[in-house]
């Protein structure tokens, strides 16, 4: 920018034409002219600024985003994840620094994106037979079973449970946000029990049914099938594809039977 302003005036123009120019403000670009008519092109360099100078060095600022690379439990410190506050106390119980704050920690980490607080978890796969089983998903989610396209009458179920869903009542109503003021929420609540939630999902239609349930097993399971499979365009569809995990409420002889029983057409269960 301050380059630009001098090869204007180097052209003969004046101030207010380069400030129209270049979207400076007229000041400025009487400031860069001075500076390199006295100076030269050192006047264009960055001028030595007052102020407090840093509290902490370099090397401190690298040793606190290694330990914030390193796992607590390696460090010895007795936590699942490095959080601001804990890092800036690890800091100075190591003697890193004599203070520091966790803002300060956070801006360092920020400066190279490091969030040690976040997670993200992965699984390894033991069943030797999951291929062909997740295979036979992917293609129903795509449409295509035994390498043919599913049909206009062919439907994909993907069904699941969640257990122990506790239903709880605070013991004193919730107050809204004022001015300067937080929303309060009561810390005690009564426990109303814990219900299951067996839900169905359309896959290519975006459709969900779900019920509530006192408990898990092959009797809810096919209470959640009814549901689906009385409504159309279920109830008239050439075939029904459901999709469920290994869990026992659809698994084996037992629970596949009743699932084949309704009409002539064939429901098939794949365990993913």
């Amino acid at each position: 920018m301050r380059a630009q302003v001098v090869l204007h005036a180097a052209r003969g123009r004046s101030n207010a034409r380069i400030a129209r120019e270049t979207g400076l403000h007229l000041d400025t670009v009487r400031t860069w002219r001075n500076r390199f008519a006295a100076l030269g092109l050192t006047g264009l360099a960055d001028r030595k600024r007052s102020g407090r100078p840093p509290r902490f060095t370099a090397l401190q600022v690298a040793q606190v985003k290694a330990l914030a690379c390193r796992l607590p439990f390696d460090a010895g410190a007795p936590l699942s994840r490095w959080l601001c506050p804990e890092l800036a106390r690890e800091a100075m119980a190591r003697e890193i620094a004599t203070f520091v704050s966790a803002s300060t920690v956070r801006r360092w980490l920020a400066q190279d994106t490091l969030k040690p607080w976040q997670h993200r978890s992965w699984i390894f796969i033991t069943d030797p037979d999951f291929r062909p089983k997740a295979e036979r998903v992917l293609d129903l989610y795509a449409r295509t079973f035994n390498g043919r396209p599913l049909g206009a009458d062919e439907y994909v179920i993907s069904a699941d449970e969640k257990t122990s869903i506790q239903a709880r009542c605070r013991c004193h109503p919730t107050l809204a946000a004022g001015q300067a003021r937080a929303m309060r929420v009561n810390h005690t609540y009564g426990r109303g029990g814990a219900l299951s939630y067996l839900a169905a999902y359309d896959v290519h239609h975006v459709r969900v049914f779900g019920c509530t349930e006192a408990r898990t097993g092959i009797d809810p399971f096919m209470a959640l099938v009814a549901q689906v499979m009385s409504q159309e365009p279920y109830t008239s569809a050439k075939r029904v594809f459901w999709v469920v995990d290994n869990g026992s409420s659809h698994r084996g002889k037992k629970a596949v039977d009743p699932l084949c029983s309704y009409d002539t057409r064939t429901l098939l269960t794949c365990c993913a």
